[in-house]
Order: C-alpha cells, then sequence, then structure tokens
C-alpha cells in the first residue's frame, strides 16, 4: 500500500511523526511526505523535522502567505500533480488546516480514498476557518479517525452512521506524541522566571481583530505584573500583527520553540493560557489547568471535566480566571485520549482497509 501524507503546519509534524513512527515499524505501507509549506521559517517547521524524527518529505511546495482562498487554491493544484505521479492508494490527512482540505480535496477529485486524522472535531463556529476546513475534510474522507467519543458523536449526529464510511474512535495522537517525546523535554535558550504563565497567542479569531487582540494583551500584562510572569512564545505573523495595531507586550517574550522546548515549558509551568486547539490537550497531558481566550472549543469534554475554561477575549475574564487556576493541577481519571496508542490503531486500519 502507498500512502501519501499531506501535512503543512506545527500540530501535523507533530501528530505525523508518531503516525510516520508505527508506518515505519509495519509492513506492507510505503509513505510519500509533502510538505505544503504552510509553516515555512526554521523554527516553525524544519525544527520539527530535525526533533522528532520526520522522514524529510519527499515533496516540497513551499506556499504559504495570501489569503486562505489563494493558499489553498494554490496547494490544490500542486498536490493533484503530486498525486498524478505518485499514484497513491490513499491519502492520509490531519487537522484543520488549509493543507488538510488541500489535500483531501485534491485526492477526493481524482477518487482517492482519504483518511482523516482528528476527524469529528467541532466547535460550530463557522466563522473558524478551521471549522469549515474540517467539515469538509470529514465529507469527502471514508476512514474517519476520531480522538474522542464526542468526534464520533459529531459526526453520528451529522448522518455520518448512514454512509459508507468507516468512523473510528482511536484515541488522540498528540497523546501518543506527548508521552513518547516528554523524556526529550529541553529548557528554551536563555534564563526564564519561576512559577511562570504559559502563554500561546495565534488564532486568526483573536488576531485578525484589533479589539480582542487589545484585549488579550492587556490581560497578559497585567497578570505578567500582578500574578505571576508570562511566558509567551510568539508566532511571527503575531508579532507583526501585534506591532501593526500599535501594541506593546510588557511580559516575558521568547521565539517560537520547537516541540520538545514546549514539552518542557508546559511539563514546568503553573498554568496554560492559550487560543490554540492543541496546546489546551497539551495541558491537560501534562496535568495543567487551562484558561483558553475562545469563545468556541472543540475539546468540549476538558470544559465538562474541569480541566479547560473558555473566557473569550474579554480582559477581565481572562485575568479572573487565570488568577483563579494558577498552580492548580488536574487529572486524566476517564482516559480520555486514548491512552498513547492511537496511532498504531491507526495504521491497524490501513492495513486492513
Amino acid at each position: 500500500m502507498k500512502i501519501l501524507t499531506v501535512i503543512g503546519a506545527r500540530p501535523q509534524f507533530i501528530k505525523a511523526s508518531v503516525v510516520s513512527r508505527a508506518i515505519q515499524q509495519a509492513d506492507g505501507i510505503e509513505e510519500i511526505m509533502l510538505h505544503t509549506g504552510q509553516h515555512f521559517d526554521a523554527n516553525m517547521s524544519d525544527i520539527f523535522f530535525n526533533q522528532l524524527n520526520i522522514p524529510r518529505p519527499h515533496i516540497q511546495l513551499d506556499i504559504h502567505g495570501g489569503s486562505h482562498g489563494e493558499m489553498t487554491g494554490r496547494m490544490l493544484a500542486e498536490i493533484e500533480q503530486a498525486l498524478l505521479t505518485h499514484k497513491p492508494d490513499r491519502v492520509l490527512v490531519y487537522g484543520d488546516t488549509n493543507s488538510t482540505l488541500a489535500g483531501a480535496l485534491a485526492a477526493a477529485k481524482l477518487h482517492i480514498p482519504v483518511a482523516h486524522v482528528e476527524a469529528g472535531l467541532r466547535s460550530f463556529n463557522m466563522q473558524m476557518p478551521e471549522e469549515i476546513n474540517r467539515i469538509l475534510t470529514d465529507q469527502i474522507s471514508d476512514l474517519l479517525f476520531c480522538p474522542t467519543d464526542t468526534a464520533v458523536q459529531n459526526l453520528n449526529n451529522e448522518g455520518f452512521a448512514k454512509k459508507p464510511v468507516q468512523v473510528l474512535q482511536v484515541g488522540d495522537v498528540m497523546q501518543d506524541s506527548a508521552l513518547l517525546f516528554a523524556e526529550k523535554a529541553v529548557a528554551p535558550a536563555g534564563s526564564l522566571p519561576d512559577g511562570f504563565i504559559l502563554a500561546t497567542l495565534h488564532r486568526a479569531e483573536n488576531t485578525d481583530n484589533p479589539q480582542r487582540l487589545a484585549a488579550i494583551v492587556s490581560a497578559l500584562n497585567t497578570l505578567h505584573k500582578t500574578v505571576s510572569p508570562v511566558v509567551l512564545p510568539l508566532h511571527p505573523r503575531t508579532r507583526k500583527l501585534i506591532a501593526q495595531h500599535g501594541l506593546e507586550l510588557n511580559l516575558h517574550l521568547i521565539d517560537p520553540v520547537g516541540y520538545f522546548e514546549m514539552v518542557w515549558l508546559l511539563d514546568h509551568c503553573n498554568l496554560v493560557l492559550t487560543d490554540s486547539g492543541g496546546v489546551q490537550k497539551e495541558a491537560f497531558f501534562f496535568g495543567k489547568a487551562c484558561v483558553t481566550m475562545r469563545d468556541q472549543t472543540e475539546w468540549v469534554e476538558l470544559i465538562e471535566v474541569g480541566a479547560n475554561e473558555l473566557v473569550g477575549a474579554d480582559t477581565a475574564k481572562i485575568i479572573e480566571a487565570a488568577t483563579r487556576n494558577v498552580g492548580r493541577k488536574v487529572q486524566d481519571i476517564n482516559n480520555m485520549y486514548g491512552g498513547g496508542k492511537a496511532a498504531q490503531r491507526i495504521v491497524n486500519v490501513l492495513l486492513n482497509s
């Protein structure tokens, strides 16, 4: 079996690292790795391949920048050519980025079966480009690898149980990664304050809205000054937008970090404050309470068990929730994400599909 895997952004590198490892250990599967280039600078891309031992991409498209439509369209055309050249038996896509949708759509147009890792997630917010990407990708996939029972239920609610597809709860490959690489965690370069809050900020619904961005920056600055030091690895795009809007971050800024450094930060922080989907789970894997600066989340089970709290982009709510949750530990009593065996389950299904 020949599988072509499409990746392009940081979370996909991490997910692909464990699935590719399982593929390499299996007999009967050849994997071709295609990197769209969506995350292209060394800190956001190359470092992950080096650290996680992901096979170097066989195909490098170098497509980044531009509007969502422009980027997705360019990816669609280039991925189609790669599929025509390599003729895979199946295309494997991850998550909810433009790379995900372009890979799935190019395959579907050529009648190549699509497997979607992290299927069934829903925020129910159609203003998020990620929500559009994940819904459309699910619709054109025949193997839907769901990370949680909630994701399975979402697909059942949308009628997938009556379609000629397989909806499978396999667990979350991000937990596989966290367990596998925790022992390799290393501190980022430079000194860091003790007892810090780890913050991440990159989601378009926050960074592209001047009012939301200003409210979040204000909250982070206040927390850093009055509660605990805030450490923020800052995405290049977010840094640019903050400067464009005349905002100033008065906290502990660091450059984007590799996965091992991020694992170290998660393990050593006193709280996670984020607008990322993946980081919400990673906080849980490392027993840290999380405050999420979004209005919805795909990971509703974390809200239900009290591990995560949604506060939107409201300055007062961010400060209050962060202050209340600093230092609080959480426990995975119910083994919600599969116990670190998702990648092997995925490969077993691929071998029999």
